[in-house]
C-alpha cells in the first residue's frame, strides 16, 4: 500500500476520544478533520452543538452516501458492540492508499476490521492515559493521554508509522510506537479488565485507585487472570505489567471515571463481553479458572439490566 502524507482525516465515533482527538486535529487545520456519521446523528450534534474543555466545536459531518475524497485515514472510536455498523460506514471512504486505526477497547478489533477492508490499511492502536468524561455533547478532559500505535508485520519504522507518527508530531497528539504492539495491547487490555470493571461494580473514580486500597486490590485481581492467559498466547505479561499500569492510573484526575463507569451511570450498553465475557472464553479454551471476571460478568450484566 502506497503511503503519503496524512492531510485528510475522518473520524467515526464522536465519543469522548473522537471528539477529544478530533479537536487536535482541528487545531492543527480546521479542514483536516471530518465526522462520519448518520444523517440522524449529524442533525443532533449540529443542533446541539459540540463543546470541548469549554471550547465550541464546529466540526464537519459526512455520511456514508456523501461524495468526497478518500480518507487519508480513518480513526475508529465507536464502542466494539457498534463496531459492525462502523465498518459498513467506514468502506465508501476507504481508498487505495487510506490507513486506518481502531482505538477501541479490547483485543480483536483490527481482525474484525481487516476480514472487511483488508489488513493492509490497518495499524494496530490504541489510546490510554486520558481522563475525558462526556456528557451529551459536552466533553472535558485534563489529561489526553496517548496514542500506542505498530505495525505487527513490518515493525515501527514502516511507511504507514513513519506517516502516523508525522500527523501526531505536527498536531500535538502525544504518542508512542513500541517495538511489540501485540505485549503493548495485552498490557492495555488487562489495564481495562482491571479498572473499567471493577470501577464500575464499585461506582468509583480513579482516585479510588490511586492508593492501596480494597478498589486497587479488586481491579488488580482481575487483571491478574489477563496476565495468567497471556502466557497462552506467547505475550508472557508480567507483575512489573500491573505495576506500570498502576502509574498510568496514579497519574489521572482523582474525580475521573471510567468509560465504563460513565457507560453505566448514562444508562448505555457496556462493553463487559470484550472485557470479562473475553476472558472467561479464553480461560474455558485454556482451562484457567477465571472466578473475578466470571463473576465481575455478571454483576455487570445485571447492572445493565437494572439500568433498564
Amino acid at each position: 500500500m502506497s503511503v503519503k502524507t496524512i492531510n485528510n482525516v475522518y473520524v467515526v465515533g464522536l465519543g469522548a476520544l473522537g471528539g477529544m482527538y478530533a479537536s487536535k486535529l482541528q487545531d492543527l487545520n480546521p479542514g483536516i478533520v471530518k465526522i462520519i456519521a448518520d444523517l440522524p446523528r449529524i442533525e443532533k450534534y449540529r443542533n446541539s452543538g459540540f463543546n470541548v474543555n469549554g471550547t465550541a466545536r464546529a466540526f464537519e459531518y459526512i455520511s456514508p452516501g456523501d461524495q468526497v475524497p478518500f480518507a487519508d485515514l480513518i480513526v475508529i472510536t465507536v464502542k466494539f458492540h457498534a463496531l459492525s455498523q462502523a465498518i459498513q460506514d467506514i468502506k465508501p471512504f476507504v481508498g487505495p492508499g487510506t490507513l486506518v486505526i481502531s482505538l477501541l477497547n479490547g483485543i480483536g478489533s483490527e481482525e474484525l476490521i481487516a476480514a472487511e477492508i483488508g489488513s493492509e490499511h490497518l495499524l494496530h492502536a490504541y489510546a490510554v492515559g486520558m481522563d475525558a468524561m462526556r456528557e451529551g455533547t459536552t466533553l472535558s478532559y485534563s489529561k489526553i493521554g496517548r496514542i500506542v500505535f505498530g505495525d505487527k508485520e513490518n515493525g515501527n519504522t514502516s511507511a504507514k508509522v513513519l506517516a502516523l507518527k508525522d500527523l501526531f508530531e505536527r498536531s500535538g497528539i502525544p504518542f508512542l510506537a513500541p517495538d511489540n504492539i501485540e505485549r503493548a495491547l495485552w498490557t492495555k487490555f488487562m489495564m481495562n479488565v482491571g479498572i473499567n470493571q471493577a470501577s464500575t461494580i464499585l461506582k468509583a473514580s480513579y482516585g479510588e485507585f490511586q492508593h492501596h486500597t480494597p478498589a486497587r486490590e479488586l481491579m488488580i485481581m482481575a487483571a491478574r487472570e489477563v496476565l495468567n492467559l497471556s502466557q497462552f498466547y506467547g505475550v508472557n505479561l508480567k507483575e512489573e505489567d500491573i505495576t506500570d499500569f498502576i502509574k498510568i492510573i496514579e497519574t489521572l484526575s482523582a474525580d475521573g471515571k471510567t468509560s465504563m463507569l460513565q457507560d453505566i451511570e448514562a444508562e448505555r450498553k457496556t462493553e463487559v463481553e470484550i472485557f470479562a465475557g473475553a476472558v472467561i472464553a479464553m480461560g474455558k479454551l485454556h482451562q484457567i479458572p477465571t472466578p473475578v471476571n466470571e463473576t465481575f460478568y455478571q454483576i455487570i450484566k445485571f447492572m445493565e439490566l437494572s439500568a433498564g
